[in-house]
């Protein structure tokens, strides 16, 4: 096996492909394979080295994602990629950062 993220996802994607099956389920159907990957990267392997992990490990902790556990770490994400003031124009933003109370 190379070491190298892809190979790894090919490798598990049987377990990928069933935990979205069970997600599923618990009705949440557009979590994707990609999704859980990019969870367990980002979040539950995010201070280990993921090239050095077992196999059995990877796999395990990809089947012991709970649905609360990934959907808490999606709302997260959202939260600190959404730009909250996107839909008022720069003016608007300048208003209301710095009102001023002498307008008649």
């Amino acid at each position: 096996m190379e070491n190298n993220y892809e190979d790894i996802f090919t490798h598990v994607l049987p377990a990928l492909e069933s935990k979205k099956n069970e997600f599923v389920v618990y009705q949440y159907d557009t979590v994707t394979e990609k999704d859980i990957w990019k969870f367990c990267v980002t979040k539950k392997w995010k201070k280990k080295d993921i090239l050095s992990l077992p196999l059995y490990q990877i796999i395990n902790d990809i089947l012991t994602i709970s649905p609360a556990e990934y959907m808490t770490f999606e709302q997260i994400e959202n939260q600190r990629t959404s730009n909250w003031f996107s839909e008022i124009n720069q003016d608007e933003l300048q208003m209301l950062l710095n009102p001023s109370f002498d307008e008649k």
